[in-house]
């Protein structure tokens, strides 16, 4: 997989931050824009620009020394987060505790918790290098995740807690007919969460043996471990203070980076941008450059990101963890507050390596390349500014966030097949909260298991496709079955899962025909791929929302028009929470 493109300098060495003459003209002052996470575009530049995804693949890493501090640090984090494990397993009772905490989180808990679910070490490390070699260009798809916020906030989040319990299932199935829904929407969250999860997995394994220095497999059976662990016993509780935590380290760490940074240069950000274009020897690193040319493959990542967001199932789920609709509207609110404010720390931290690691020869090898591979930006800087305590310690904050992310994950697909499918569409409503529970553990070390066999498998594989590939399932088929089903009176059972599997088969069949897999996987030649776009969600989407459409119009059926009379009650219950869960922990 080709990496992002490192700079070589011929300026003087430089061991420790110092302050820099900069002799290029001074540059107009550049306004931050918050933007929201998984931007990590260019750790995926091979595939495409546009797979910038949370869960991101770290590229193939050659192993480092082992590096005892960060070692230390990783030990210290996981013995607090098992701690507050075994805490969280005396709360967790019932399948309510197990899924969602029993509705006792608070908006501004949560709201961290969703900001640490997305904060994932592949973007922190990405994006900075992304910022690192191409400078704004290296930011700038990120936008498309803060476009999709606000749709969450307002027409989503309410509803989502005044409609649901567990899953987004419960939602789309509030009047339509349960066991069709809840098949389609258990089969468009496990394969989500499959795809995801491999490129944790993979990221992981990558990660260790690139700042650890520790073999690949060891990493993926940690964090394996780790995960089952987290999820079995804490159940949501526990994943979400590790997310609270994580959430809270990574800012930290970022913070103290960017003013450290800052700091060299009188907090002033136009002295800042000015010495990385003396360094860099153009002002075109303060612009978009184009990292997707195509018109239609730039629109396409747009949606896939901004409608993406809105339907991925793990962090649909995290709505029902608040007590009422309020505190998940809070629960945006402050998510996005942090996730915007994370990525103007790694706009200052990867303009931050431009000036104090890619004009160092401590940091480059013989080549005038980045130590370690392209990714290791921030971890060098971190060297930079803060030596080698700071430096372990970013290591093992880096490496921490896939563990709250992989929890996440799991704890999405265990209740999809253990609410969605067996409580649900097998046992039809009559399951016991006791049964439900067993079912989501026993799903839980079957997806570890899973997911540690796919990372070992899929070691030396680029494997960022099946994060893109992710978002575009999200948008294409949970996304417009979940809005029309809340918004749209005539949608029916037929018209939502007929559209959301034809945009969920459209999205992975475009995608296997695509560059990324048709060529870059599969190994056919160049030129030849039958889907000519890197991003399928420009056809898949209104695919989806025209079946579910065209369907919905067309069903006549006696069932369809109950379905149709029932949707003034959800709109009452959506818009005022009257009769919904009330929350069973606070």
């Amino acid at each position: 997989m080709n990496g992002i493109s490192s700079c070589t300098s011929s300026h003087r060495p430089r061991r420790r931050i110092s302050a820099r003459t900069c002799t290029a003209a001074a540059l107009p002052m550049v306004l931050f824009r918050p933007t929201a996470l998984f931007g990590a575009t260019a750790l995926f530049g091979a595939l495409s620009p546009g797979l910038a995804l949370a869960a991101g693949a770290i590229e193939e890493t050659q192993k480092q020394n082992t590096d005892w501090t960060a070692i230390i640090m990783f030990t210290i984090f996981v013995g607090a987060s098992l701690w507050i494990t075994k805490w969280a397993a005396k709360r967790t009772r019932s399948a309510a505790d197990f899924y969602t905490a029993g509705g006792g989180i608070t908006g501004f808990q949560n709201g961290l918790a969703i900001a640490g679910d997305f904060m994932s070490a592949a973007s922190f490390l990405g994006i900075s290098a992304a910022v690192m070699a191409t400078g704004f260009d290296g930011l700038i798809y990120a936008i498309g995740f803060q476009v999709g916020w606000p749709l969450i906030t307002f027409m989503l989040a309410e509803r989502l807690r005044n409609l649901g319990r567990f899953t987004f299932a419960d939602v789309v199935a509030y009047r339509l007919r349960q066991v069709p829904v809840r098949i389609f929407a258990a089969s468009g969250t496990l394969v989500v969460v499959l795809f995801y999860l491999i490129a944790q997995m993979v990221g992981a394994g990558q990660l260790i043996k690139l700042l650890f220095g520790l073999d690949y497999h060891y990493a993926v059976v940690i964090v394996g471990l780790l995960m089952m662990a987290y999820v079995l016993f804490g159940g949501m509780t526990a994943t979400t203070w590790v997310q609270i935590i994580k959430a809270c380290l990574l800012l930290g760490g970022a913070s103290f980076m960017a003013f450290m940074v800052m700091a060299q240069y009188g907090f002033s950000p136009e002295k800042l941008f000015t010495a990385a274009v003396g360094i860099k020897k153009s002002a075109a690193i303060m612009g978009p450059g184009g990292f997707v040319k195509d018109p239609v493959s730039a629109i396409s990542l747009g949606i896939a990101l901004m409608f993406g967001t809105a339907g991925l199932p793990h962090i649909l789920m995290r709505f029902f963890t608040v007590p009422d609709a309020r505190e998940a509207r809070k629960s945006v609110l402050w998510a996005t507050t942090w996730i915007g404010y994370f990525y103007i720390l790694t706009f200052i931290i990867g303009f931050g390596a431009i000036v104090f690691v890619s004009t160092n020869p401590e940091f480059l090898d013989a080549n005038g390349t980045l130590r370690g591979g392209s990714n290791m930006a921030a971890v060098h800087l971190a060297n930079a500014i803060g030596g080698n305590i700071f430096l372990g310690f970013m290591s093992a904050v880096a490496f921490a966030t896939i563990l709250a992310v992989v929890a996440g994950l799991t704890l999405s697909g265990a209740s999809a097949v253990a609410h969605d499918l067996y409580a649900s569409a097998l046992k039809k409503g009559k399951a016991s909260s006791s049964e439900e529970l067993k079912i989501s553990k026993l799903t839980t070390v079957a997806l570890g298991i899973i997911a540690m066999f796919l990372g070992m498998v899929f070691e030396k594989q680029n494997v960022a496709f099946m994060v893109s590939l992710a978002f575009a399932i999200a948008a294409s088929a949970n996304f417009p079955a979940l809005i029309l089903s809340v918004l749209w009176k005539g949608c029916t059972t037929r018209g939502a899962v007929a559209g959301g599997f034809a945009g969920l088969v459209a999205a992975l069949a475009m995608t296997m025909l695509s560059d990324a897999v048709w060529v870059a996987t599969l190994g056919n030649p160049p030129g030849s791929a039958p889907f000519p776009y890197s991003s399928p969600a420009i056809f898949s989407m209104p695919l989806a929302f025209l079946c579910i459409w065209v369907v919905s119009i067309c069903d006549q059926s006696p069932q369809a028009q109950k379905e149709r009379e029932a949707f003034a009650d959800q709109k009452i219950r959506s818009e005022t929470g009257l009769g919904a869960f009330k929350p069973t922990a606070h």
